[in-house]
């Protein structure tokens, strides 16, 4: 029964489709929506939590993952497009349409809460007068509109170059460009939560009611931010650059696999070594953690190829497929969802804390409790996502 559900899935796919695209894009949609979404806050477990400041930990993966696969997606979709006699200009104006609309949906999702429980919430001031600007979305419209760019007009040389200007000018910045509080204390070269020349800008130029940390001292802090999008934008160009070596159909495919895994696998043995020079942030997005993500992000594409192309084991892609070809969708649809499980209340509860204390930390405790939840938001997730499959709903921005 499950292999006929996955060939009903897999067969219906285009023959020149990448699979291993599509099941490491799932992959990956579906461990954003498992760490985001667990029963409590207060009892998770800690490879499904970021790392508080340096350092990593498996989900500070999550998100530059999804950055390198879109850099994957505008190298096939470019070319596609300029192979079939399209210019430039129409594919300029259709990305920056994609990045308006993300950045809307980014703040529609920012908007979309309001606190019924509170008699004294105000969703003006709340949330619309306080709206954090930058975002997870938000800075994927970014990220994907500037590197279509870069795309289009520069190839495989010009695009190295400016990944390395991007990440390694970022980090001159951090190192060398003063700042100051307006108290009369000026820094320089600092990485601190709060103190660091990324949250100065973001504090600077946003404002302090407008990102993610608004307590953070001396400066706001947040890891979408501004200044912290010129590395996110190497991160994408890596992508960009695997695929176009994946691409290179004059290689045999068991070679371009070899040569993936071992790039990837010296990545990160060089990003781990820079660590002690430049820390590994994810919340700074410092150019040793896009070394260490882009790393791992070829590991994992070398290995999801390696099985699917290589070793022809492709049953297990299906509901990795499913979420894939609707990312969004699902990442809105689950987000949506969330933010309806705290808004609506069980007496003095939420109605995520009243399922959670009343199902799910009764029958698997705590720990174990929080994460059951998480995987029936998953599994409830996946249900919507593949009915629309079925139906061929796809809903793309």
């Amino acid at each position: 029964m499950l292999s006929r559900y996955a060939n009903n899935i897999l067969n219906g796919l285009p023959a020149n489709r990448l699979l291993a695209i599509d099941a490491f894009r799932g992959l990956t949609i579906v461990a954003m929506i498992l760490v985001n979404n667990p029963g409590s806050w207060s009892h998770v477990y800690a490879p499904l939590l970021h790392a508080k400041w340096h350092g990593w930990t498996p989900t500070d993966l999550i998100f530059p993952f999804f950055v390198f696969i879109v850099g994957l997606s505008i190298k096939i979709a470019i070319d596609r497009q300029l192979d079939a006699g399209q210019a430039r200009l129409p594919i300029i104006r259709h990305a920056m349409a994609r990045m308006l609309k993300l950045v809307l949906l980014g703040w529609f999702l920012a908007l979309f809460f309001y606190n019924f429980r509170d008699p004294s919430f105000s969703w003006i001031d709340d949330k619309l007068l306080s709206i954090r600007i930058p975002g997870v979305l938000q800075r994927l419209g970014l990220v994907y509109f500037f590197t279509v760019l870069i795309v289009l007009y520069w190839r495989t040389t010009g695009r190295i170059i400016w990944a390395l200007l991007l990440a390694l000018g970022y980090w001159a910045m951090l190192a060398w460009v003063p700042y100051s509080d307006g108290q009369g204390h000026q820094y320089q070269g600092l990485y601190a939560y709060g103190n660091n020349l990324a949250s100065w800008v973001d504090h600077m130029v946003l404002g302090a009611a407008h990102v993610y940390d608004k307590k953070a001292t001396p400066f706001v802090m947040d890891p979408e931010g501004i200044l912290s999008t010129l590395p996110a934008i190497a991160g994408c160009l890596s992508g960009v650059l695997a695929g176009q070596f994946l691409m290179n159909n004059q290689l045999p495919l068991l070679r371009r696999i070899t040569v993936l895994l071992l790039v990837g696998l010296s990545a990160v043995i060089v990003s781990e070594a820079w660590h002690s020079i430049l820390p590994i942030n994810k919340a700074l997005w410092t150019p040793s953690f896009v070394l260490l993500s882009s790393g791992y992000a070829c590991l994992v594409l070398g290995l999801c190829l390696w099985l699917i192309d290589h070793k022809g084991i492709k049953a297990w892609t299906a509901p990795f497929v499913v979420f894939g070809a609707n990312a969004i969708a699902f990442y809105m649809f689950a987000a949506i969802v969330a933010r309806l499980l705290l808004m609506f209340s069980v007496g003095e509860a939420s109605l995520k804390g009243w399922l959670y204390t009343t199902l799910f930390q009764p029958l698997f405790g705590n720990y174990n409790g929080s994460l059951a939840f998480a995987l029936t938001f998953l599994a409830v997730s996946y249900a919507m996502m593949h009915w629309m499959y079925k139906k061929g709903w796809f809903w793309k921005v």
